[in-house]
């Protein structure tokens, strides 16, 4: 990869509704050599998807939160198990499995607190192989993004 992926990579993580011609512009390439370059993303695996970027105050409520939660087993079945789980739950926003007094870090999206405790109590409470989580609710949210950092 170039500079010129680096920095077109960076816009594309910045606003991807941006048009081939605006992007082309941005970095000193013509529309279809934009579009080739960002094929070739999608092609390596690099570019997995693209996504529309809601903002929640619109929508009405939402409440966040972050469990922390530290498994019984630690088998790869057992990891692999809770991880499926978290996988299949929409209001699963991310999860990490980290190192350290926890095993994974799960950030919970729901309409309402009381929607929030119901959903903890199905995902990690039922669960046997859930030895202990804890749940901080997000007053406010500071900053979001999933935006990679890349040398230019």
């Amino acid at each position: 990869m170039d500079e010129i992926d680096h920095r077109l990579l960076g816009l594309l993580q910045d606003d991807a509704g941006r048009t081939l011609f605006e992007l082309g512009e941005l970095v000193g390439l013509s529309p279809s050599a934009v579009q080739r370059r960002i094929a070739r993303y999608r092609a390596d695996g690099v570019l997995l998807k693209e996504i529309a970027v809601l903002d929640p105050r619109r929508l009405g409520p939402v409440v966040l939160a972050t469990v922390l939660v530290t498994l019984v087993h630690e088998t790869f079945e057992h990891h692999r198990a809770f991880a499926e789980r978290m996988r299949e739950t929409p209001q699963v926003q991310q999860c990490y499995n980290v190192a350290g007094p926890w095993d994974y870090v799960v950030i919970l999206a729901a309409p309402s607190i009381r929607e929030c405790g119901m959903l903890g109590n199905r995902l990690f409470k039922s669960d046997d192989n859930v030895q202990r989580y804890e749940t901080l609710v997000v007053f406010d949210t500071v900053k979001t993004g999933l935006t990679i950092p890349l040398s230019v």
